[in-house]
């Protein structure tokens, strides 16, 4: 093979140049295009002076956590309060009580307030609870059913004759004595809906606190540092868009004062943005999304 004319080397000497000084060019004007992003973190506790938030990990999330929330929430949705209750092992007529009423706690002490004569004999739970208050001779005078059981099928005529006779007795007895009633909350916790509903909000809860911030992290998270001594931090190379600094579901506390961020910011390229961060644009912690 002839060597290489020195015009020849030298053309490749310079295509080479050229190259490499493009390239250079492209990761300069890419370095440009980034933004940065500058915060200071304040925490202000009733009639107290401000407080940093130090060495405390906020995240830049592409979305805000809020939303992320939601969208855990709505894949994970809570039962209506008709499905709850269409789902309890109850009988069908308290089930009919509490869609009627705007109660599911049965052991609240106003319980004998909402609760009519006729509600207890319709309701099987309630006449129980009734029945069971009053019981052991602590109620002159409350009528005794002269029923038996066995006459269902052997006497069902006599049973369902006594039975009413002992139900129209009872209502006017109740009606009469309304302070028979009270106490039969205590005699309800046994079938007292309030619990399984308490327990199934407070799972859901659980569920959301565990699952948003994960998703925050594995499909929306940016990047994210911890603040200096003075509460500030710094990120850098950040692609131009809008962005939310968050502190996702973790509380930041100060004597009696608990907060979380989920502010949006803006990063233009090639420009430092600059956020405080403070009680003004926070959420308290207590009614915050989980």
């Amino acid at each position: 093979m002839a060597p290489m004319s020195k015009v020849k080397r030298g053309a490749v000497i310079l295509a080479l140049a050229c190259t490499s000084f493009l390239a250079a060019r492209i990761r300069a004007q890419s370095a440009g295009a980034a933004g940065s992003l500058e915060f200071a973190a304040r925490i202000t506790p009733t009639a107290a002076r401000p407080e940093p938030v130090r060495q405390f990990t906020f995240f830049l999330l592409r979305k805000s956590y809020a939303d992320i929330a939601k969208d855990v929430e709505a894949d994970d949705k809570l039962p209506s309060r008709e499905q709850f209750i269409e789902g309890l092992k109850v009988s069908p007529e308290l089930r009919e009580w509490l869609k009627a009423h705007d109660i599911l706690d049965l052991t609240i002490p106003e319980m004998d307030k909402a609760l009519t004569p006729d509600d207890i004999l319709r309701v099987p739970e309630f006449l129980l609870a009734y029945q069971r208050s009053n019981s052991g001779g602590v109620t002159r005078g409350i009528p005794k059913p002269r029923y038996r059981d066995a006459d269902k099928k052997e006497n069902p005529e006599r049973y369902e004759r006594q039975h009413q006779d002992y139900l129209t007795s009872l209502k006017k007895f109740i009606s009469s004595r309304p302070e028979t009633v009270s106490g039969i909350e205590l005699e309800l916790s046994g079938v007292n809906p309030q619990t399984k509903w308490a327990k199934i909000q407070g799972d859901h809860a659980k569920r959301i606190s565990r699952l948003a911030p994960e998703l925050a992290q594995t499909k929306y998270l940016a990047m994210k540092v911890d603040t200096d001594l003075d509460g500030r931090a710094t990120l850098s190379g950040i692609a131009e868009g809008s962005y939310w600094i968050s502190t996702l579901n973790l509380d930041v506390a100060a004597g009696d004062t608990h907060l979380r961020w989920d502010v949006a910011v803006t990063i233009q390229p090639g420009r430092t943005t600059r956020l405080e961060l403070t009680n003004l644009n926070a959420t308290d912690a207590r009614t915050a999304t989980p």
